[in-house]
């Protein structure tokens, strides 16, 4: 009992120091107190940056995913306005600046194809590299530039280069292979059509080759298909307006 005694005589003799202890007290708790909320409020700060950082990243992602397929999706349809011409002989006709390779917008926008396709990876993650993508899409940007300047000239000048007898050769021809291309013609009527169309563009105008051989596949395909419709042997033969 003698220590506890001795306390409270000690307690008795300094209650002054009391005061002054609890303020210095007081100012620990209240340190403390601070300390664990700014602790709390840098995690929760750094929860988010790491969190936005990560929005961020998925975000950019998103971005470059898109930019990819949208430049892909332009080369695309440039080629397919491409291929309109070198498919369709019709518009060969109507349109001869379109493959003429003796005039320089035909040239400078096969030249911007050829770029554009070199440029071009097999699979399109490669062009996540930030630098070949932006190559690509400028050479891709270049192709649909030329095309268009090619595309406008051909429309305004259209046949106006040819002498009035070669525009009609050229009027003729279009009629005949109209004709070859008539799957209702027999396969004789569309062949003559075809060779006697190509006599007419002699010393005129040359078909791409793939619109030459689209359209003999077809008139081949009409022959197949007469083949396989011929009558068996010691069979009536079949008139044009016999039921196949």
């Amino acid at each position: 009992m003698g220590s506890v005694d001795g306390f409270w005589d000690f307690v008795g003799s300094f209650w002054w120091l009391v005061f002054p202890l609890s303020g210095i007290v007081g100012g620990w708790v209240k340190g403390a107190q601070k300390w664990d909320e700014r602790r709390r409020r840098d995690k929760i700060e750094l929860y988010r940056l790491k969190h936005a950082e990560k929005a961020a990243a998925a975000e950019a992602d998103e971005a470059l995913t898109s930019e990819i397929e949208r430049v892909t999706a332009e080369h695309d349809d440039t080629e397919r306005r491409w291929l309109d011409y070198e498919l369709d002989p019709f518009k060969v006709l109507e349109y001869p600046v379109m493959t003429d390779m003796r005039e320089q917008v035909t040239i400078a926008y096969h030249r911007a194809r050829r770029d554009a396709g070199s440029l071009r990876p097999d699979d399109p993650r490669e062009l996540r590299d930030r630098r070949r993508l932006d190559r690509y899409r400028e050479a891709v940007r270049e192709y649909q530039v030329a095309f268009d300047v090619a595309e406008r000239e051909a429309r305004r000048r259209r046949a106006s280069d040819f002498t009035p007898e070669e525009r009609r050769a050229l009027d003729r021809a279009k009629k005949l292979l109209a004709l070859a291309d008539d799957e209702g013609a027999t396969h004789a009527e569309r062949q003559s059509a075809y060779r006697r169309a190509t006599k007419e563009l002699e010393g005129i105008l040359a078909l791409p080759d793939a619109a030459t051989e689209a359209l003999e596949q077809r008139i081949a395909g009409a022959l197949d298909a007469a083949h396989d419709r011929a009558p068996e042997p010691g069979a009536p033969p079949r008139h044009r307006s016999d039921p196949t």
